[in-house]
């Protein structure tokens, strides 16, 4: 579990992060909400510690993250596991390659064992086949995957997913979205996704918190988003004719 407790966030004279307080949960995907510039991205890299809040708290299974010393953040890197955007692979290594390099990096295990490790990884995502391929020649939803494979070499206790569906068609991105859901579920990790796809908000949000103008607008679950009376939420993930009717009749079914 992850607490952000008070959390403000500056650059120069503009506050981008308003005292935000909220908590993500073990084995459930935690997902971030928001317009560009309403500061969720800036929420995400002061909680993996690209970016140092001005105040407040930063708590890992109860581990003060914000006041560790150096050598104590890397070792509690060591726990994390990141998806990014771009997937972010390396072009000269092949698939296996990729998913080995954090463990080539901070595992000790012999080689044989992180072949092993990243193989095993390989098939969890459906990929085993493809190990000797390179990323330029599998597609941009496999890339993802090999991406996940990476991610979770390490067996992380807490996984971050920056935009895991960009550049993806929508049924890539269920693929995508149901395969980070599981694994979750399956490690009992406490998974964090920067979102802008309403898709992967009615599909996996087991919890989800708006960031308005630097601050939690509103929190709940994927069920609660259809019930909710906040006016900036609705015109955030209502904004469509059809997702409006979606919840018209969703709300229309529970009263009935």
């Amino acid at each position: 579990m992850i607490q952000v407790n008070n959390l403000c966030k500056s650059f120069e004279d503009r506050q981008v992060l308003k005292d935000i307080s909220t908590t993500f949960e073990n084995g459930k995907t935690n997902l971030i909400i928001g317009q560009s510039g309403s500061g969720k991205t800036v929420l995400m890299k002061c909680i993996v510690g690209l970016l140092t809040p001005e105040s407040g708290a930063i708590l890992y299974d109860d581990r003060d993250f914000v006041g560790m010393k150096k050598k104590e953040k890397k070792l509690l890197r060591r726990e994390m596991g990141m998806i990014f955007q771009s997937a972010a692979l390396f072009d000269s290594m092949s698939v296996l390659e990729n998913v080995m390099f954090p463990l080539d990096m901070f595992s000790n295990d012999t080689y044989r064992d992180r072949v092993r490790r990243a193989q095993f990884c390989l098939d969890r995502v459906n990929l085993i086949d493809a190990q000797e391929k390179y990323p330029g020649e599998i597609s941009g939803g496999m890339q993802k995957r090999v991406a996940i494979a990476r991610a979770i070499a390490l067996n992380p206790k807490y996984l971050f997913c920056d935009e895991p569906n960009s550049g993806l068609d929508p049924k890539t991105s269920l693929v995508i979205d149901d395969l980070i859901h599981s694994i979750t579920e399956e490690y009992n990790m406490t998974t964090i996704i920067n979102t802008h796809d309403m898709n992967s908000v009615m599909g996996i949000g087991d919890k989800i918190s708006f960031i308005f103008e630097g601050h939690k607008e509103w929190e709940g679950t994927k069920d609660e988003v259809f019930t909710s009376t906040n006016e900036r939420l609705n015109n955030f993930i209502f904004a469509s004719d059809l997702l409006r009717k979606v919840k018209e009749v969703e709300v229309s079914n529970i009263e009935g």
